[in-house]
C-alpha cells in the first residue's frame, strides 16, 4: 500500500486546504496559497484607497468665496454695494479674516487703500477686530477726536503711535495726558477732497476701554492734541 507523503505540519487525513477545523485547513494549505492571499489583500487595499480618492474632493478644485474690491478705493471710503464683488480662491490663498458677505460691509469705513481685486479683511474696516489688532487689547475701543491744531491731521497717518493730551483752556501751560501709545487707525477725509475742510477732519484712535472713555469724555469740553512717538 502506497503511503501519502505530507510536508511537516500538514494533516495527512485529507486533501490540502481541508480539515475538520479552520486551523487544520490552514495547516493543509498549499505552498502557493500565501502568495495568492497576499495578492488578494493588496488588491483589496488598493481598491479601498482608490474609492477613498475618488470620493474625496480634489484640493485643487475646492474654492471659497471671498469679498474683493471692485475698483480702487481710498482710505476712509464709505463702502457701497458697487464697491465690492465676490471672487473664488483656494482655501490656502484666502487670508485670515477674509470677508465672505459683501452685504454685511455696506456702510463700513475703510481704514486703508484697496486695489481693485484685493481681498477685504476684518482689519481693513473700522471695527472691533481692528481695535484689538492695533492695540493688542481684547477690550479695545476706537474713539473719534478732533484736534485743536488741525494742521496735525495733515501729517498723521494710520499706524502712527501717539499720546493724547488735553489742554486746559484757562491755563495753556497746564495739560493732562489722557492716553499713551494710542494707535491711529484712520484720519478721515483729505485736504484735497472737495468739501473736506481741515476743521472737519477726524482722527480715529484705538485705545483700551478705560482710556477710551476718558478721551471721549474730554473731547466734549477740552482742546485735544497728540504727541508723536
Amino acid at each position: 500500500m502506497s503511503r501519502i507523503r505530507t510536508r511537516p505540519g500538514v494533516n495527512a487525513r485529507g486533501r490540502l486546504g481541508s480539515g475538520d477545523t479552520w486551523r487544520e485547513a490552514f495547516d493543509n494549505r498549499p505552498p502557493w496559497a500565501d502568495a495568492v492571499l497576499l495578492r488578494r489583500v493588496l488588491a483589496a487595499l488598493c481598491a479601498v484607497a482608490a474609492a477613498v480618492l475618488f470620493l474625496r474632493d480634489d484640493p485643487e478644485r475646492v474654492r471659497v468665496s471671498v469679498v474683493v474690491a471692485a475698483r480702487d478705493l481710498a482710505p476712509g471710503h464709505l463702502l457701497e454695494p458697487a464697491d465690492l464683488r465676490l471672487t473664488e480662491l483656494s482655501p490656502g490663498a484666502a487670508p485670515d479674516g477674509a470677508a465672505r458677505d459683501p452685504g454685511a460691509l455696506t456702510g463700513a469705513v475703510l481704514t486703508a487703500a484697496l486695489r481693485s481685486g484685493e481681498v477685504l479683511t476684518d482689519v481693513r474696516i473700522v471695527g472691533p477686530r481692528l481695535a484689538e489688532v492695533a492695540t493688542g487689547a481684547p477690550d479695545a475701543r476706537i474713539v473719534p477726536i478732533r484736534l485743536a491744531d488741525t494742521a496735525i491731521t495733515g501729517i498723521l497717518r494710520a499706524g502712527d503711535r501717539v499720546d493724547v493730551v488735553a489742554a486746559d483752556t484757562t491755563d495753556p501751560v497746564r495739560a493732562t495726558t489722557l492716553a499713551t501709545d494710542a494707535a491711529v487707525v484712520l484720519v478721515s477725509g483729505s485736504p484735497t477732497e472737495p468739501g473736506a475742510g481741515r476743521t472737519e477732519r477726524v482722527v480715529l484712535v484705538a485705545l483700551d476701554a478705560r482710556r477710551a472713555a476718558a478721551v471721549a469724555a474730554a473731547s466734549l469740553s477740552s482742546a485735544l492734541t497728540v504727541i508723536f512717538h
